[in-house]
């Protein structure tokens, strides 16, 4: 008879961001939409349904292929990477051709996709977040994870590191919020996940760059209106909430999934100054 004590191994998630946080510039001028700075900010979750070890070594190989390649290997973003430790996968900097064979893997791939997504909109930055960067990172991870609380076991949420975002008191301060969220729907006794922040870089944990690409996919079409990627993998990505589109709050009609999937009219516009 099985020991009904035994510890559940410890579940990983895997959670990197698309866009950046920054609203102003120089002298608080904002500068949402302008050459290298976002119209929105996002957050993806990936749960890999496969043996982590075997795919680690299947995007490795992958990545290993690219850098030995003379195809790609002469290319400046490629050597680059190899200068720095090593290839991985970066879909905005990556050729198209360097995508393909990865596009198609993350296709085949059973895994299970999800994001939440924010549209810049400076008023709700100044009330909601203090117009503190760090506080609106904090606030939509929350969102991301306030549902997972509640499952029993450890959780290990392996997040890319960016900058001061990824800081432990930023990522402490999102669990804190995602617990009081979580508190709303259940009692304290439903919520018994034991959630370990662990921050990596593509490098260190290959998964990354599946949550890279799936991120990426979902980012061209609110900020270009460009389909055409998260069209092709639409198979892995289960839901994507458009948090603050809200003309479609009503019947959660802002909750994209496979019945309601994203569309080229979901680019968002810049602010109005």
């Amino acid at each position: 008879m099985k020991d009904a004590t035994k510890k559940q191994p410890a579940q990983h998630r895997f959670l990197d961001e698309m866009g950046d946080t920054t609203f102003y510039g120089k002298g608080r001028k904002l500068i949402v939409g302008e050459t290298g700075v976002s119209l929105c900010f996002g957050i993806g979750i990936l749960k890999i349904k496969r043996p982590l070890t075997e795919v680690r070594d299947e995007v490795s190989k992958l990545q290993k292929e690219i850098e030995e390649d003379p195809l790609f290997n002469t290319l400046p973003s490629v050597i680059r990477r190899i200068k720095k430790g090593g290839f991985f996968f970066h879909a905005c900097k990556d050729t198209p051709d360097v995508r393909s064979p990865f596009l198609k893997y993350i296709r085949a791939l059973p895994c299970e996709f999800e994001a939440v997504v924010a549209r810049k909109i400076p008023p709700l930055f100044e009330k909601n977040h203090h117009a503190q960067e760090n506080e609106f990172y904090a606030d939509l991870l929350s969102h991301l994870i306030k549902k997972r609380v509640k499952r029993s076991g450890k959780l290990v949420l392996n997040v890319a590191a960016r900058g001061s975002s990824t800081r432990d008191k930023v990522l402490t301060d999102a669990l804190a919020l995602a617990n009081e969220r979580a508190l709303k729907r259940w009692t304290k006794e439903e919520i018994q996940s034991h959630v370990v922040f662990n921050v990596q870089t593509p490098q260190t944990e290959p998964i990354l760059n599946i949550v890279d690409y799936l991120c990426w996919s979902i980012q061209r079409v609110f900020e270009k209106g460009e389909t055409r990627y998260y069209d092709y993998l639409q198979s892995r990505i289960r839901l994507v909430v458009d948090l603050y589109d809200r003309d479609n709050y009503q019947d959660f009609k802002n909750y994209y999934d496979k019945q309601n999937p994203l569309r080229s009219i979901n680019k968002i516009s810049p602010p109005i100054t």
